[in-house]
């Protein structure tokens, strides 16, 4: 009996789990460039005196789904979206080189080229500075272009655009990615921007409230057993009860 109510209880405690998972992507389905987390149920030895062939099951985040989002026009000029694989590189709150798809760039008051979330974003030299009073275009392939009060033109940086491999990238408590190895990522000629464009969220948000709903019907079916369980074992102790 306690094997069963263990088994019911490890499910239960993976399926809030998933929901938690689930729940993350909903609530980032309007956040620009976001990435669906991926979970899994894996298998594990468990440590203990008792048959080493004994397994649990866990629920374990596998790393993020990197389709790419819809595009939207905005006409903003410091708007940019990437065009198929690739990443914006920024400097994280740790002061250590990040990637996002987040490209709704402002600003800052310091005349810093920022995330809207208020990371600097990097050019081939550094975080990218902006003169007063001078109006921004990004053009395709990272070009920061100025134009100032008397109408000169003057090219003011380049966005760092990188192409990491994927399965390398893990995401951080800040929301950004980085290389599971601490490495930065090289610049990469081949990305390409889409001006006064920004990709929305790629979180599908049917399949995640049906996802949402399958997990608590299991969730349910778990908590139902597990009453079984109890049920079982207070017929047991009464029949014990009666022999004695």
């Amino acid at each position: 009996m306690d094997r069963l109510i263990y088994t019911v209880m490890a499910g239960g405690n993976m399926l809030t789990q998933r929901q938690d998972t689930i729940a993350q992507n909903l609530a980032n389905v309007g956040t620009t460039g976001f990435r669906a987390e991926l979970d899994a149920f894996r298998a594990v030895p468990v440590v203990g005196p008792g048959s080493p062939t004994r397994v649990a099951s866990v629920e374990t985040t596998t790393g993020a789904d990197f389709t790419q989002g819809t595009l939207q026009k905005t006409g903003n000029p410091l708007d940019a979206a990437i065009d198929g694989e690739g990443f914006f590189a920024v400097q994280g709150s740790d002061g250590s080189e990040a990637y996002t798809r987040d490209g709704s760039f402002v600003i800052g008051s310091d005349g810093t080229l920022q995330t809207k979330s208020g990371f600097a974003v990097l050019g081939d030299g550094g975080p990218i500075n902006i003169p007063p009073n001078t109006q921004v275009t990004i053009g395709r392939d990272g070009t920061v272009t100025g134009i100032q009060p008397g109408g000169a033109t003057v090219s003011l940086a380049r966005l760092k655009l990188v192409k990491p491999d994927p399965t390398d990238l893990e995401r951080s408590p800040d929301g950004l990615f980085r290389t599971k190895s601490g490495d930065t990522a090289s610049t990469d000629e081949t990305v390409k921007l889409v001006p006064e464009t920004l990709e929305n969220s790629n979180v599908n948000p049917v399949e995640s409230l049906v996802s949402m709903i399958s997990v608590a019907r299991q969730f349910d079916t778990n908590m139902k057993l597990l009453d079984e369980a109890d049920q079982n074992a207070s017929k047991a102790t009464e029949l014990l009860s009666i022999t004695s």
